[in-house]
């Protein structure tokens, strides 16, 4: 039993630090977002629809119509949630749109009492005046006129990404694989007619290099760390996960500083940790009370 527990805190640990270096990889791809967005969630597609196929866990698809609907919505709000984030990485530093990015958790905290009628606790307020405090110093102080749009892009792509979550919330039994493979295919569908609108497909333009970049980033960041997500989810406690989730803006952070060599000020530092803090408390405490 602790060697599975084990086993699944790696699983957790390995997909979280791969999530953190996907700001390197988009970094360096010559297509535009939608497009990065676009191919990611088809590549993805495939290990995980593997997965599924040899461990002969059965995909359904007979939802109901409020289901079906939610998924596509939920598919929908993947992509969008993408496509800021990588359009953030462009216009701001890999830090600033992480941490922006964020902001999500306490803004579904925010936004669970009107949508699902939870009662927001003491506890919960403080956590998001916190964190707000945390963004509102984080953006602050840096030169709006420079990061202005990378900052509105990450707090967009944090503003889809509740919405996910919140989704995702209301779509009920379907398991975590299964789900995230439907989604991924709906997020295709939606994504193709927007890139074909948008400026089109670019792939044959691609350098080898290039198409190496693009399959780590579906098979590796995304298909592969999803598929590690999944086995640790179902065997950690609710506590473990909301920490060890943490460890991805964490590294996205020290690549920012580190690897990219790009700028933080101290008050930038300290708003990023009071937003990465009181989330990851608020999570914590939750996660705790449902124990």
């Amino acid at each position: 039993m602790k060697d599975h527990v084990q086993k699944s805190r790696l699983a957790m640990v390995l997909s979280m630090a791969i999530f953190g270096t996907i700001s390197l990889f988009v970094r360096y791809l010559p297509l535009s977002s939608g497009e990065i967005a676009l191919y990611r969630s088809v590549i993805a597609a495939l290990p995980i629809g593997l997965f599924l196929l040899f461990s002969k866990r059965r995909i359904r698809f007979d939802f109901r119509k409020k289901q079906g609907l939610l998924l596509l919505l939920s598919g929908i709000s993947l992509g969008v949630n993408w496509i800021l984030l990588f359009e953030s990485y462009r216009h701001t530093t890999v830090a600033t749109a992480t941490l922006c990015y964020y902001f999500a958790p306490v803004l579904v905290t925010a936004l669970s009492p009107a949508l699902f009628r939870e009662r927001l606790t003491k506890w919960q307020a403080v956590c998001f005046a916190a964190s707000a405090a945390g963004l509102a110093l984080m953006t602050g102080f840096g030169d709006l006129r420079a990061n202005g749009a990378g900052i509105a892009l990450g707090l967009g792509a944090a503003v889809f990404y509740a919405l996910t979550v919140l989704l995702n919330k209301r779509l009920g039994n379907i398991a975590g694989a299964e789900r995230t493979f439907l989604q991924l295919i709906a997020a295709a569908v939606v994504l193709t007619p927007y890139v074909a609108l948008a400026g089109g497909f670019h792939l044959s333009a691609l350098s080898f290099s290039a198409w190496g970049v693009l399959l780590v980033v579906g098979l590796v960041h995304t298909g592969l760390a999803y598929l590690l997500y999944f086995a640790a989810v179902a065997k950690l406690p609710g506590q473990q996960i909301a920490v060890l989730s943490y460890i991805d803006p964490l590294v996205a952070v020290l690549i920012s500083v580190f690897a990219l060599s790009e700028p933080m000020s101290a008050a930038q530092m300290i708003g990023g940790g009071m937003i990465l803090v009181f989330s990851l408390l608020n999570e914590w405490r939750a996660s705790a009370k449902r124990k």
